[in-house]
């Protein structure tokens, strides 16, 4: 899986967040969108996952034939703070309805993923109960754990105390080797296992 970007600028209203962006992300790469809060690193996630159109410029995804950016969620993995999960819903239910979309990680089955949680006591409990924490391993686990050749991740750490830190870098050691793994962060310890690097001050 390539995804290639070519002069890609996107603007809020008159002000451009981005632009002249000429760049390749690769297949079993890992790559950091880099830039202090409001620099627009979520935005560009925003138009790699296909969910924002770019004001100026070309994406195209390739994986031997070009993917139309209608079908690109299929191939992503993707986690986010502010990424809602289904409140009503229990673990079990979040679990079951997500890999509707997805396929499992090789090894993987819902109740691998409830062990890896270390939640499987909690999986008739309601999301709503859960706490930020809690959630966001959830969210973590979900896009990790599902067979898709990019993985994207905005602000993974987010509502992760000290144990959660460990336990987000045992995740991507083990599930990530093969995978396009892109991650917008301005924390040094969410992408040192990085080995490319898009500061978005280069792109203003």
């Amino acid at each position: 899986m390539t995804i290639s970007l070519a002069k890609v600028g996107r603007r809020f209203n008159q002000e451009w967040i981005f632009r002249n962006l000429d760049y390749q992300f690769h297949q079993a790469e890992k790559y950091a969108i880099l830039g202090p809060n409001g620099s627009g690193k979520s935005t560009l996630l925003s138009v790699l996952l296909g969910n924002l159109t770019p004001s100026e410029g070309t994406l195209s995804y390739h994986a031997g034939t070009d993917i139309p950016v209608e079908n690109i969620y299929r191939s992503i993995g993707f986690a986010a703070p502010y990424l809602d999960l289904i409140e009503e819903f229990t673990l079990e239910e979040t679990i079951r309805f997500h890999f509707q979309f997805k396929g499992f990680f090789s090894g993987m089955d819902a109740g691998s993923i409830l062990d890896l949680l270390g939640l499987a006591k909690s999986q008739d409990k309601a999301l709503k109960y859960f706490s930020s924490g809690m959630k966001q391993r959830t969210k973590l686990a979900l896009a990790c754990c599902s067979d898709a050749p990019i993985l994207v991740l905005d602000e993974p750490t987010s509502n992760l105390d000290k144990q959660g830190m460990g336990w987000y870098l045992e995740l991507i050691e083990r599930f990530t080797a093969n995978k396009l793994l892109i991650i917008g962060s301005n924390q040094e310890a969410e992408y040192a296992f990085c080995n490319h690097f898009v500061q978005l001050s280069d792109y203003k």
